[in-house]
């Protein structure tokens, strides 16, 4: 497939992870890995620092490929932390950062070209970051939230909507996770990527899948 197919999907992961993290404060899940409870119990989740898992992270990206296709690929290098207080959810913070050096498109020519001074110029700026600024509950399994993304030394606010799925000890590591879907658009023009517009779409859509497991148990 032509280069041109990717645009920006660093933001994404960014993005995602701190909504995934906020979605979190939104939520309440029971302590059990066979019950969650369905009301908004924020009690049922403990306060502490979660870390994103690495194993079950991931950011896809998305883009219109010359109106013929949709092209999608993926990044696998994120690190993300979410510092949540149950009875303060207005105060949780996530704070992410993407790995631009390492793309997952499933070609090898793609990948270098993404790197270069035509999407991420990771030479000059290797990683992405995002930190949230604010989260709003809207149920109790989903929320907005708010941060700021900073892509190619560029920093715009961004928003998206976080889907909570669960919260329970994991059966495998006995750790309290969190886990959460999420989505977001944003125009990779913002952030300086104008390479083969239009015929690449600005628009990227976003879509997150992350599990934070909590810090410091035994």
């Amino acid at each position: 497939m032509n280069q041109t197919f990717r645009s920006r999907p660093v933001l994404v992961l960014a993005t995602t992870a701190a909504a995934l993290s906020l979605s979190a404060c939104a939520y309440d899940p029971a302590t059990s890995a066979e019950t969650v409870s369905s009301g908004p119990d924020l009690a049922g989740i403990p306060a502490g620092t979660y870390a994103l898992d690495p194993a079950h992270g991931k950011i896809t990206w998305s883009v219109s490929h010359l109106g013929f296709s949709t092209y999608t690929g993926q990044f696998p290098a994120v690190e993300a932390t979410l510092q949540l207080d149950p009875a303060k959810l207005q105060n949780a913070k996530v704070t992410a950062t993407i790995d631009l050096t390492e793309q997952g498109t499933l070609n090898e020519q793609l990948n270098g070209h993404l790197k270069t001074a035509d999407f991420f110029d990771v030479e000059n700026h290797p990683q992405a970051r995002f930190v949230t600024t604010g989260v709003t509950v809207v149920d109790n399994d989903s929320a907005t939230v708010d941060g700021e993304l900073t892509l190619r030394g560029v920093t715009k606010p961004v928003r998206f909507t976080a889907n909570f799925n669960k919260g329970a000890v994991n059966p495998l590591d006995k750790k309290f996770t969190l886990g959460f879907d999420g989505y977001a658009t944003i125009k990779r023009s913002e952030f300086g990527v104008s390479y083969a517009l239009p015929a690449v779409s600005d628009e990227v859509e976003l879509h997150l899948e992350a599990e934070f497991k909590l810090q410091g148990e035994s």
